[in-house]
Protein backbone atom coordinates (compact mmCIF):
# COMPACT_ATOMS: atom_id res chain seq x y z
CA UNK A 1 0.00 0.00 0.00
CA UNK A 2 1.36 3.41 -0.90
CA UNK A 3 0.40 6.55 0.88
CA UNK A 4 -0.48 9.69 -1.00
CA UNK A 5 1.54 12.80 -0.19
CA UNK A 6 1.99 16.33 -1.44
CA UNK A 7 4.00 16.32 -4.66
CA UNK A 8 2.92 12.78 -5.61
CA UNK A 9 0.53 11.90 -8.44
CA UNK A 10 -2.78 10.31 -7.59
CA UNK A 11 -3.14 6.71 -8.76
CA UNK A 12 -5.55 5.85 -11.53
CA UNK A 13 -8.93 4.58 -10.44
CA UNK A 14 -12.27 3.53 -11.80
CA UNK A 15 -14.90 5.14 -9.57
CA UNK A 16 -18.66 4.76 -9.94
CA UNK A 17 -21.60 7.10 -10.42
CA UNK A 18 -25.12 6.82 -11.70
CA UNK A 19 -25.42 8.15 -15.22
CA UNK A 20 -28.35 8.42 -17.60
CA UNK A 21 -28.31 4.66 -18.28
CA UNK A 22 -27.40 3.46 -14.79
CA UNK A 23 -24.05 2.79 -13.13
CA UNK A 24 -21.01 3.99 -15.05
CA UNK A 25 -17.28 4.05 -14.41
CA UNK A 26 -15.46 7.37 -14.10
CA UNK A 27 -11.77 7.23 -15.04
CA UNK A 28 -10.26 9.42 -12.33
CA UNK A 29 -6.93 9.95 -14.12
CA UNK A 30 -8.71 11.22 -17.23
CA UNK A 31 -10.94 13.46 -15.09
CA UNK A 32 -7.92 15.06 -13.38
CA UNK A 33 -5.76 15.57 -16.48
CA UNK A 34 -5.07 19.26 -17.06
CA UNK A 35 -7.53 20.33 -14.35
CA UNK A 36 -7.56 21.79 -10.84
CA UNK A 37 -9.62 19.51 -8.61
CA UNK A 38 -10.44 19.26 -4.92
CA UNK A 39 -11.16 15.75 -3.68
CA UNK A 40 -12.48 14.99 -0.25
CA UNK A 41 -12.88 11.53 1.16
CA UNK A 42 -14.92 10.43 4.12
CA UNK A 43 -16.08 7.29 5.94
CA UNK A 44 -19.50 6.99 4.37
CA UNK A 45 -22.67 8.42 2.94
CA UNK A 46 -25.41 9.16 5.45
CA UNK A 47 -23.01 8.90 8.41
CA UNK A 48 -23.10 11.56 11.13
CA UNK A 49 -20.12 13.89 10.69
CA UNK A 50 -19.98 13.29 6.95
CA UNK A 51 -23.57 14.47 6.53
CA UNK A 52 -23.72 17.20 9.18
CA UNK A 53 -20.27 18.77 8.71
CA UNK A 54 -18.03 17.53 5.89
CA UNK A 55 -20.33 17.77 2.87
CA UNK A 56 -21.94 21.04 4.09
CA UNK A 57 -18.48 22.62 4.44
CA UNK A 58 -17.85 22.10 0.72
CA UNK A 59 -21.34 23.28 -0.22
CA UNK A 60 -20.69 26.51 1.76
CA UNK A 61 -17.30 27.08 0.12
CA UNK A 62 -18.14 26.04 -3.46
CA UNK A 63 -18.25 29.63 -4.76
CA UNK A 64 -14.87 30.35 -3.18
CA UNK A 65 -13.32 27.36 -4.95
CA UNK A 66 -14.91 28.48 -8.21
CA UNK A 67 -13.34 31.94 -7.71
CA UNK A 68 -9.92 30.30 -7.26
CA UNK A 69 -10.24 28.43 -10.56
CA UNK A 70 -11.02 24.98 -9.17
CA UNK A 71 -12.65 23.01 -11.99
CA UNK A 72 -14.41 20.42 -9.85
CA UNK A 73 -15.01 19.30 -6.28
CA UNK A 74 -15.29 15.52 -5.92
CA UNK A 75 -16.48 13.62 -2.86
CA UNK A 76 -15.33 9.98 -2.67
CA UNK A 77 -16.67 7.42 -0.23
CA UNK A 78 -16.54 3.63 -0.01
CA UNK A 79 -20.17 3.22 -1.02
CA UNK A 80 -22.04 2.05 -4.09
CA UNK A 81 -23.08 4.61 -6.72
CA UNK A 82 -26.79 4.30 -5.86
CA UNK A 83 -26.15 5.36 -2.27
CA UNK A 84 -23.85 8.18 -3.39
CA UNK A 85 -26.50 9.52 -5.78
CA UNK A 86 -29.21 9.43 -3.10
CA UNK A 87 -26.88 11.09 -0.58
CA UNK A 88 -25.92 13.81 -3.06
CA UNK A 89 -29.60 14.57 -3.56
CA UNK A 90 -30.45 14.42 0.17
CA UNK A 91 -27.62 16.74 1.25
CA UNK A 92 -27.94 19.23 -1.62
CA UNK A 93 -24.37 18.45 -2.72
CA UNK A 94 -25.46 17.40 -6.21
CA UNK A 95 -27.53 20.56 -6.65
CA UNK A 96 -24.53 22.62 -5.46
CA UNK A 97 -22.39 21.10 -8.23
CA UNK A 98 -20.32 18.70 -6.15
CA UNK A 99 -19.55 15.37 -7.83
CA UNK A 100 -20.14 12.29 -5.65
CA UNK A 101 -18.32 9.13 -6.66
CA UNK A 102 -18.39 5.67 -5.12
CA UNK A 103 -15.21 3.69 -4.46
CA UNK A 104 -17.30 0.55 -4.04
CA UNK A 105 -14.44 -1.91 -3.53
CA UNK A 106 -12.20 0.61 -1.70
CA UNK A 107 -9.46 0.14 -4.33
CA UNK A 108 -8.70 3.86 -4.65
CA UNK A 109 -8.92 4.42 -0.90
CA UNK A 110 -6.53 1.52 -0.32
CA UNK A 111 -4.15 2.74 -3.05
CA UNK A 112 -3.75 6.16 -1.41
CA UNK A 113 -3.28 4.71 2.07
CA UNK A 114 -6.52 6.07 3.55
CA UNK A 115 -8.23 2.76 4.42
CA UNK A 116 -9.43 2.09 7.96
CA UNK A 117 -11.93 -0.16 9.72
CA UNK A 118 -13.91 0.34 12.91
CA UNK A 119 -15.90 -2.88 13.48
CA UNK A 120 -17.61 -1.47 16.59
CA UNK A 121 -19.48 1.03 14.40
CA UNK A 122 -19.92 -1.27 11.41
CA UNK A 123 -17.48 0.71 9.27
CA UNK A 124 -15.34 -1.89 7.52
CA UNK A 125 -12.79 -0.94 4.87
CA UNK A 126 -13.80 2.70 4.80
CA UNK A 127 -11.99 5.94 4.01
CA UNK A 128 -10.29 8.12 6.57
CA UNK A 129 -11.45 11.73 6.42
CA UNK A 130 -9.24 13.86 4.16
CA UNK A 131 -9.25 16.62 1.57
CA UNK A 132 -6.73 17.31 -1.16
CA UNK A 133 -6.12 19.79 -3.93
CA UNK A 134 -4.56 18.43 -7.11
CA UNK A 135 -3.41 20.06 -10.31
CA UNK A 136 -3.09 17.79 -13.34
CA UNK A 137 -3.39 14.77 -11.03
CA UNK A 138 -0.56 15.79 -8.68
CA UNK A 139 -1.39 16.51 -5.04
CA UNK A 140 -0.43 20.08 -4.07
CA UNK A 141 -2.23 20.26 -0.71
CA UNK A 142 -3.22 17.34 1.52
CA UNK A 143 -5.18 17.60 4.77
CA UNK A 144 -5.80 14.37 6.69
CA UNK A 145 -8.08 14.57 9.71
CA UNK A 146 -6.28 13.36 12.84
CA UNK A 147 -9.35 12.61 14.94
CA UNK A 148 -12.43 10.54 14.30
CA UNK A 149 -15.85 12.15 14.23
CA UNK A 150 -14.48 15.66 13.55
CA UNK A 151 -14.20 17.73 10.42
CA UNK A 152 -11.69 20.53 10.90
CA UNK A 153 -8.51 20.30 8.81
CA UNK A 154 -10.33 18.33 6.08
CA UNK A 155 -13.26 20.72 5.76
CA UNK A 156 -13.98 23.09 2.92
CA UNK A 157 -12.93 26.23 4.78
CA UNK A 158 -9.49 24.83 5.67
CA UNK A 159 -8.86 23.64 2.11
CA UNK A 160 -10.04 26.91 0.60
CA UNK A 161 -7.66 28.85 2.87
CA UNK A 162 -4.76 26.57 1.87
CA UNK A 163 -4.95 27.07 -1.89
Amino acid sequence: MSTIAEGKPLPGAGLLRIGASGPETVDLAARLKGRKVVIFGLPGAFTGTCTSAHVPSFIRTKAGFDAKGVDEIICIAVNDPFVMKAWGEATGAAAAGITLLGDADAAFTRAIGMLFSNPATGLLDRSMRYALYAEDGVVNVLHVEAGRGVCETSGGEAMLAAI
